[in-house]
């Protein structure tokens, strides 16, 4: 089917897809509503996807690695229910996606949106996952690179692969390609590199493992034997590494809303909720 665009472009309030309904050409508010706030020095308002694991990852390995200040409430953030357009998250991040962090350590509330802005913020704070000094360069660099090509994957390919109302030959291959571009470009990265930067792990794993990570463990878009993802075995090797990092499979249950119940952690307010709290304890 031809499409010649109009002279100017107006909005259907409605354009199909999955997430069609939540999509809109204004910023802001659409409904009073303010956030929960509990009673740890940081407040992450969020949701378990990719953008989101990488904070929650990041906060239970700062915890795990005994550094006590880093303590957090995650309250969940339902973008399916437009739950970023209230007026407290959006005062939170104008920008309207997840996650949002509320910094509640000093004498005022401070806010931090972005996913690796949140990242740096607390690595830099406690001064962890940072890699040697010589090393920023190259974590900056490659934390840059996600930001900038995790679109491709999620919104370029995933929309059009998994979500777009019908399929379409173009994008979907256009989108492939690039993702499968990306993918060679960190499996020839970590050809000789046991993480990111070589051998110390940091934010650079945390920030693209939840994105390019688990497309190559297959939990993507249903999409791993169509852009068979078993050939970039240096990713592979690195993906279960993380995998298997306790700490990377609780900050991986954190907000989560699908999958297995017991994987699922609507809200994390104590880490005993890991133990008590997952949806096959508490159910709907």
């Amino acid at each position: 089917m031809s499409y010649t665009p109009p002279e100017v472009w107006t909005w259907d309030a409605e354009n199909g897809g999955t997430w069609g309904s939540l999509n809109r050409p204004i910023a802001g508010a659409t409904h009073d509503k303010e956030l929960p706030v509990g009673k740890h020095p940081y407040q992450l308002y969020s949701m378990g996807t990719p953008n989101g694991v990488k904070v929650t990852v990041l906060f239970e390995e700062l915890l795990a690695a005994g550094v006590s200040e880093a303590e957090y409430d995650a309250w969940l953030i339902r973008i399916g229910d437009g739950d970023q357009f209230g007026s407290g998250f959006v005062e939170a991040n104008p920008n309207s996606k997840i996650p949002a962090l509320v910094d509640r350590t000093g004498s005022e509330p401070v806010r931090v949106f972005e996913s690796v802005a949140i990242m740096m913020h607390l690595a830099e704070r406690y001064g962890k996952f940072l890699g040697k000094p010589e090393d920023r360069p190259e974590l900056l660099s490659w934390l840059m690179w996600q930001m900038g090509s995790a679109p491709f994957l999620g919104g370029g390919f995933g929309h059009f692969y998994a979500y777009a109302p019908e399929p379409m030959e173009y994008p979907i291959n256009r989108y492939a390609m690039e993702s499968k571009r990306q993918l060679d470009v960190l499996d020839k990265h970590l050809a000789d590199k046991e993480f990111m930067l070589g051998a110390e792990y940091s934010i650079a794993d945390m920030a693209i493992w939840p994105w390019y990570g688990n497309m190559v463990l297959g939990r993507a878009y249903n999409a791993g034997t169509f852009l068979s993802v078993h050939e970039y075995k240096n990713v592979l090797r690195w993906a279960k590494a993380l995998d298997a990092r306790a700490p990377v499979a609780r900050g991986r249950m954190v907000n989560r809303t699908s999958g297995e119940p017991h994987e699922q952690l609507l809200e994390r307010h104590d880490a005993s909720d890991f133990e008590t709290k997952t949806q096959d304890k508490i159910g709907a």
